[in-house]
């Protein structure tokens, strides 16, 4: 049986054609009425259809498609793996910062790697594309379940909360796509159920004002949401909506201008009140059963099952990217790497020791490569990493035989973030948390690292580390690195642009240099710019 939330077999098939069908992946088309090959009141009349026709809402962060049919055109000779939401968005969350480059000879990747993109580049266009995708699957499945629709149907009592659940569902997985385009292009077309299909083109939205609707919708469905950890794992619950919300309100300041780190600690308390618990290693959180080992860490994960929900996105693309020279690939539990990423010099030089550190987080792999990067190109110029692997906490492999593609979830939330979200509110000055707290969580998190047990102090930083803005975004890139944090913290802290921080090949040049402060947001892609002309690009494309 599948371990995860069923994103595959012959009913998802059929059932999310009908949301799939016909859905471009242009914004212009976000709110066009799909064209169904069956009918939409057929599959709704039935209840039991409704959580496989949600499960495409769900799979939509991880797949390309269903059943070799890519929801989002690659363009011709184009990779439809990139166009994975997961692979699509670590793309332009890590190729982009201190953490990682590429060594694919690719031009719109060599761009993200070398901070010098352009509103044409085909790698901002599929991430932006994939998250307007994800928004009219969950906009229709929101405009079927309303309650005048349910009655209409005949659709009641425990048929209908479980309708009425899966609709909350859906407004979290929408406004988690809206919470990606605020964060990376945050001018940008807007439209929900209550928009009736026409052939008008749709309306931009200011980022504050993208702000405010991802917040109120947040607050509107959390108490809607099962309870923290009584779902089913891989579904969303308050957790997950109340630590999004801890998210916005960190970085409220660069999406609004006005500071919110009291209201950040308050969804970070609410989190830690709901029965989380770290996991007991940190290797734990990366490997093929993280969803048994790590679940009690776990807020909110991308599922993966290298049996039903086979993609070269998500997890597939992290794990087999990162393998390569004379890395053995059967130690990750795949048939082969790709020889592809690996780390600029600062991620390893965060750690006391580097590679070498007693740090357990430092999983770096060096033989046969350098530190420093000379050539982007060559798969052996910086380290590389051994932190994803489909190999579960007991040493076997994933569950598919071919070692193609792996079972490993990607934890979007965990509680290892929400601990120093906490630690970093209440240094900016948030009210509601108490420096000792903070320097409680964080040294929870370097005992792990640190394998302390009884008495042990092996790691442990003091009150006067914690209150210090840099040591709170080292320990973020010491515990967080490679799970699609990086560009955002960075940017918050004043540091992506800058030339008071730079990293190897930022701007173009081997050293690193300053660039534009426009580059802190993505372009509207270029192509639905002449798509739709009602659109405003970003300043500074």
């Amino acid at each position: 049986m599948n371990k995860h939330f069923h994103f595959g077999g012959a009913a998802l098939a059929a059932t999310a054609a009908l949301l799939s069908g016909g859905l471009s992946g242009c914004t212009k088309d976000l709110d066009r009425t799909p064209f169904y090959d069956l009918s939409t009141e057929l599959v709704y009349k039935d209840p039991a259809n409704y959580v496989q026709v949600l499960a495409k809402c769900y799979a939509g962060f991880n797949l390309s498609g269903n059943s070799g049919s890519p929801d989002v055109f690659a363009g011709q000779g184009k990779d439809e793996g990139e166009t994975s939401y997961l692979r699509a968005y670590w793309y332009l969350q890590e190729l982009t910062t201190d953490e990682a480059v590429v060594a694919w000879n690719s031009g719109p990747l060599q761009e993200l790697n070398r901070t010098t993109w352009s509103s044409s580049n085909d790698l901002i266009n599929n991430s932006y594309t994939r998250i307007f995708y994800e928004v009219t699957l969950c906009n229709e499945f929101i405009r079927e379940t309303t309650d005048d629709k349910l009655s209409s149907r005949g659709i009641a009592g425990a048929d209908a909360d479980n309708a009425r659940l899966d609709r909350a569902e859906a407004r979290f997985l929408r406004a988690l796509a809206y919470y990606h385009a605020l964060d990376m292009y945050a001018n940008v077309p807007f439209v929900t159920e209550a928009d009736a299909p026409s052939k008008n083109l749709p309306k931009q939205i200011k980022r504050a004002d993208l702000f405010a609707y991802v917040e109120s919708e947040l607050k509107a469905i959390e108490p809607l949401l099962k309870a923290p950890r009584q779902g089913p794992y891989g579904r969303a619950d308050q957790g997950a909506a109340q630590t999004l919300l801890a998210k916005l309100y960190l970085n409220a300041e660069v999406y609004t201008g006005t500071a919110r780190y009291t209201d950040c600690l308050t969804y970070c308390k609410k989190v830690l009140a709901g029965g989380y618990a770290l996991a007991p290693q940190y290797r734990f959180l990366f490997m093929a059963d993280n969803n048994v080992t790590s679940a009690s860490e776990i807020i909110f994960p991308i599922t993966s099952d290298g049996l039903v929900s086979q993609t070269y996105g998500g997890t597939t693309y992290l794990v087999h990217a990162q393998v390569g020279d004379s890395m053995t690939a059967k130690n990750f539990g795949i048939n082969g790497g790709w020889f592809g990423n690996r780390t600029r010099k600062n991620l390893p030089l965060l750690f006391a020791g580097g590679a070498s550190s007693a740090d357990s987080r430092a999983m770096f792999f060096t033989v046969g490569h350098t530190l420093e990067i000379k050539d982007l190109t060559a798969s052996n110029n910086g380290y590389a990493t051994t932190k994803w692997k489909n190999v579960t906490s007991t040493g076997k492999p994933g569950s598919d035989p071919q070692g193609n593609f792996v079972d490993t979830d990607f934890p979007l939330f965990r509680l290892g973030d929400v601990y120093l979200m906490y630690a970093e509110a209440v240094q900016r000055g948030g009210q509601g948390g108490t420096p000792a707290q903070a320097l409680a969580y964080v040294n929870t998190l370097r005992d792990r690292a640190y394998n302390n047990t009884g008495s042990g102090t092996a790691g442990r930083v003091t009150a006067a580390d914690v209150a210090s803005p840099d040591f709170i975004l080292a320990e973020r890139g010491r515990e967080l690195y490679w799970e699609g944090t990086r560009r955002t913290d960075l940017i918050r802290f004043g540091k992506f642009t800058t030339s008071s921080y730079l990293w190897p090949w930022k701007g173009g040049v081997s050293a690193g240099q300053g660039v534009s402060p426009n580059l802190n947001v993505f372009p509207i892609p270029s192509a639905d710019i002449v798509a739709n002309p009602t659109l405003t690009q970003n300043t500074g494309y």
